[in-house]
């Protein structure tokens, strides 16, 4: 059984990558749900969750998408379906038909297309799909949210029944509201509504004349508002109407909830499988936000993590435009335990926390941002000690808190745990401490837990070096600036830099040479030597980095000038053959000229016939039975040559015209034109004069009618004399 600490959960931060997740949920009940995500603890159900992700990923790239699942929360619903004799209002049963029509989509999408989606059609299947509630609340419910007229027979008569009052008031009202308009008793706007009744506006001084309920007045009080006598025996009949049509509303509300209530528990179902599809949609989003994949997962205890970013940190990086480094390391039961080390802000607790945010992630149901070609087992704890967990309530020092995590981890290390221990050993004395810490992490080895600790202590890194099945690691640093490189690189302790980075800060050369006498010679040169080696990696890292870059820019142009002379020997056997064919043409033009001269001289056809003949019969004999298609080949290829050649030609013909163009003289300027000069329109055939002219315009006469038009329209045809 697979279970991981909330405090390891904490450590790794965690909590962070849930709130990203939530912010992709389309609902509320979805972000609750996706806050509260945490490892699994089976392993089947695990990889349950991790292809029902995947498959949700494929289809935001792909062009069967999966059907939106957004819906109003049904929670207040379900509660009111518990208790008996309870009804549902118009928007709550519009709200149930949404998630069923909703469900139903989503759950018959899945089934057609199962081929693609098999884990995600196998986790709706379960969900029974009816159209019952939909078909029963459409007969009831009108588009617009109202009760239909037909719902029931008593409904309807009662409408009717309103329906025909309503008229009868209007026409009531209609009739005192003439008699009393000719008597003049009403002011000015006649009418007006009160508590949605029509009233009538009478003058103050009018009112005990007009029979009827007085309803109110105006803020001057000039006016008072009345309803005809008439009318309020009509109006006391609606309302009781009114009443009845309720009464009858609330009588099929009961009835239509009755029928609903025994769907209870699907509609339970329909609201679980819309957050559950929520929060799979949410980690997809997420997923696709960071190009997250699923690895592969293996079953031994085999890990390869290519390229692995720290989600956090890549999504935060992408956001301002800065560049993330990856990160490559891989366990296996013969390379168990890392030992990185090297100075301070070179990235070795982001390498530790990488490593393990991913692995939570992944035992969460998420992909993760690595490469490909990954591959990840799954662990049965995560076991982390991360920062400085000083803790002031319980009076705890930082390294008082670190023992009392050191002894949980050796109650639960097992070959099946990872353990994630950064500054391994600080907060007590450097020897006491490196000795307590360097038998801790031979207890871990010798349990075959897998492991990743960051440390400065020597004998950690010399414990790393003797163990078989423990390596060290460093993070590279440029020698000469001392600027991380952020590369994790295996196989080698790192130096602490810490006279060279004490010396780069400022501090005197005086007293780094104190310092130095202080500490045992070993030390110093055991240090030394390791500073040395990282500098000698760091150069070769950087001389193979600039050579491969090369070596890839000498291919690319290879293939490139490789590509240009092949085209360019393509166009020389293309224009090699459209010669020779112009050649031929040209050769038996000339023939045919010779005939037609002879033929002038002698006018002799049947001598002209009989040449010609030998001319074709030459030629034929000269041409090779080709089929209709390679004609066709052949005579594309011509074309594609000719259009080529075309076009060379008519950049030179167009620069040719361009030249004569700028030889030839600026257009005469137009005539001005005046009152009495004959005119035509341009492109016209009518003739007529002008008889005024206006603001560039002129008025034309053309004898049976005259028109407006433009000066510039115009052309003169004769001059007023």
């Amino acid at each position: 059984m697979i279970n991981i600490h909330e405090k390891t959960l904490q450590d790794l931060e965690f909590p962070t990558v849930l709130q990203q997740v939530s912010e992709h949920c389309i609902t509320p009940l979805g972000n609750e749900k996706a806050l509260k995500i945490s490892p699994y603890k089976n392993l089947g159900e695990l990889k349950v969750a991790l292809q029902l992700t995947n498959e949700y990923v494929a289809s935001l790239y792909n062009e069967n998408r999966i059907p939106n699942h957004g819906f109003d929360a049904i929670t207040k619903e379900l509660q009111l379906l518990r208790i008996e004799n309870t009804y549902l209002e118009v928007h709550s049963l519009k709200k149930i038909v949404s998630i069923s029509l909703t469900t139903n989509d989503i759950v018959t999408f899945l089934k057609k297309f199962e081929e693609y989606y098999p884990a995600l059609n196998n986790f709706a299947s379960h969900i029974e799909v009816t159209k019952a509630i939909i078909e029963k609340v459409d007969t009831i419910v009108d588009r617009f949210g109202d009760i239909k007229d037909n719902a029931s027979a008593t409904l309807f008569d009662l409408r009717q029944s309103i329906n025909k009052i309503k008229g009868k008031i209007n026409q009531s009202f209609a009739t005192a509201l003439n008699a009393y308009h000719q008597l003049d008793y009403l002011d000015d706007i006649r009418e007006s509504v009160v508590d949605n009744k029509r009233v009538l506006a009478v003058k103050a001084m009018y009112r005990r004349k007009v029979k009827g309920a007085i309803m109110g007045g105006s803020k001057t009080g000039s006016i008072v508002y009345i309803e005809p006598e008439t009318t309020l025996q009509f109006s006391r009949e609606l309302n009781n109407l009114e009443y009845e049509e309720q009464e009858e509303v609330i009588r099929i509300l009961k009835e239509l909830t009755n029928f609903i209530r025994p769907f209870l528990p699907l509609l339970h179902d329909y609201q679980n499988f819309l957050v559950e599809m929520d929060v799979i949609a949410a980690k997809a989003k997420y997923a696709k936000s960071m190009n997250a994949i699923l690895p592969e997962i293996s079953d031994d205890r085999n890990m390869v993590l290519k390229d692995a970013y720290h989600p956090l940190l890549y999504l935060s990086n992408l956001k301002n435009k800065k560049t993330t480094y990856p990160q490559s390391i891989d366990f296996n039961p013969e390379k168990r335990v890392i030992v990185i080390s090297g100075p301070n802000a070179g990235g070795k607790s982001i390498t530790l926390k990488t490593i393990g945010l991913l692995q939570v992630m992944l035992q969460s149901g998420m992909l993760i941002p690595v490469h490909e070609r990954s591959k990840v087992c799954i662990f049965d704890r995560i076991l982390s000690d991360i920062g400085d967990n000083q803790s002031i309530e319980n009076h705890l020092s930082t390294y008082s808190y670190r023992l009392k995590q050191m002894n949980y981890f050796l109650k639960k290390c097992n070959k099946n745990t990872l353990f994630l221990i950064d500054e391994f050993g600080t907060g007590s004395d450097p020897e006491l401490g490196g000795a307590l810490a360097e038998t801790f992490l031979e207890e871990f080895y010798h349990r075959e837990a897998f492991g990743i600790i960051t440390t400065h202590y020597s004998n950690l890194k010399m414990l790393a070096n003797e163990m078989p099945y423990m390596v060290n690691a460093n993070m590279l640093f440029d020698e000469k600036t001392l600027e991380p490189l952020f590369k994790l690189v295996v196989g080698q302790a790192g130096s602490s830099f810490t006279f060279e980075v004490a010396q780069k800060n400022g501090i005197p050369f005086s007293l780094i040479n104190r310092a130095k006498k202080k500490i045992e010679r070993s030390k110093v040169r055991f240090d030394a030597t390791i500073a040395k080696l990282q500098k000698e990696r760091s150069k070769l890292e950087k001389t193979g980095e600039s050579l491969r870059q090369n070596e890839k820019k000498k291919i690319q142009e290879a293939d490139k000038l490789e590509e240009i002379n092949a085209k360019i020997q393509k166009k020389l056997e293309s224009y090699q053959e459209l010669y020779d064919s112009n050649q031929r043409l040209i050769y038996l033009g000339q023939k045919i000229n010779d005939i037609a001269e002879k033929y002038f001289e002698n006018k002799q056809k049947r001598e002209l016939m009989a040449e010609f003949f030998k001319i074709v019969q030459i030629e034929n004999s000269k041409r090779k039975k080709v089929s209709i298609k390679q004609k066709q080949i052949i005579k594309a290829k011509e074309e594609k040559v000719k259009l080529e050649a075309e076009k060379v030609v008519s950049v030179i013909r167009k620069k040719k015209k361009a030249a004569k163009e700028k030889k030839i003289e600026a257009p005469k300027p137009k005539p001005i034109l005046k009152i009495g000069d004959r005119v035509r329109m341009e492109d016209g055939r009518a003739i007529g004069s002008i008889d005024k002219i206006e603001k560039n315009k002129a008025v034309v006469n053309y004898g049976m009618f005259t028109t407006n038009v433009s000066l510039e329209q115009l052309e003169l045809v004769e001059a007023k004399k």
